[in-house]
């Protein structure tokens, strides 16, 4: 059985990411939101519809990820001179 999937609309996405609509459509469409993974256009529409829990997974995946990088300690430089 597949689990269901949350549709979003853009105003919608918007509320959750705190991302104004606009800048989802101009900036994050795309770039970081890929059709068939991200959202998808029902019966090849201009409409879009988000689909949540792929959005919020990789929003998750990406803030441990840098999360990660920023703990690491730096690597030490010795001068043997």
């Amino acid at each position: 059985m597949k689990s269901e999937q949350t549709y979003l609309t853009t105003d919608q996405l918007s509320d959750r990411i705190h991302y104004t609509a606009r800048t989802i459509r101009n900036e994050l469409l795309d770039a970081c939101l890929i059709e068939g993974k991200h959202y998808i256009r029902p019966f090849g529409r201009r409409k879009i519809l988000f689909i949540w829990e792929a959005i919020e997974s990789d929003m998750l995946n990406i803030a441990h990820d840098s999360l990660a990088l920023a703990c690491k300690k730096p690597m030490e430089v010795v001068n043997h001179g």
